[in-house]
């Protein structure tokens, strides 16, 4: 029986220290910038709304985070054949993490001359994607929010992913 309140207990504390970081994080302010990044790994809806956004207004180029390369066969194509009036492209990170695509970010941003980006991902990874990216990129950053439809048992692996996410970006130094 004490094992079960002691447990409930941690597991109420965890989810109440864990709710406004991952569930419910801060997300800025839309309003016009130099371009959108879409992180790779935040599903089909936040390369929609990268696209949604340039449809818009937002920006003239996007820009989407494809760590899986060739293999990501549909991405390869969107980005090989410009279909819209703005310009998209898709980067391979190195590595294939957030601090990859925090450093191809500021790679771009130094290369195109941005002073503002506009960064989507899920709910889970908002938080943890910010602490990175301010560490490479040093311009305006608009942390944006694409839809995030997780189960239960989802948001608990998020929970412990991004926890762990977050001890490993806390012992690595610069970008």
């Amino acid at each position: 029986m004490r094992w079960g309140v002691a447990a409930l207990v941690v597991l109420t504390v965890v989810t109440m220290l864990g709710w406004p970081v991952y569930v419910t994080p801060q997300v800025d302010q839309l309003r016009h910038a130099d371009a959108v990044f879409v992180l790779g790994g935040s599903g089909d809806a936040a390369y929609t709304l990268g696209l949604e956004y340039a449809l818009q207004g937002y920006t003239a180029d996007v820009v989407f985070s494809n760590p899986n390369g060739a293999e990501a066969i549909w991405l390869t194509d969107l980005c090989s054949h410009q279909r819209y009036r703005f310009t998209v492209s898709c980067v391979e990170p190195n590595p294939r993490t957030t601090r990859g695509e925090a450093r191809a970010l500021e790679r771009l941003a130094t290369a195109k001359g941005w002073h503002s980006v506009i960064v989507l991902t899920d709910a889970p990874h908002i938080t943890r994607a910010r602490y990175i990216i301010q560490r490479c990129f040093h311009g305006d950053l608009m942390m944006r929010e694409s839809e995030t439809e997780l189960s239960p048992l989802e948001w608990a692996r998020s929970f412990i992913y991004q926890t762990a996410g977050f001890v490993r970006a806390a012992v690595q130094s610069g970008c």
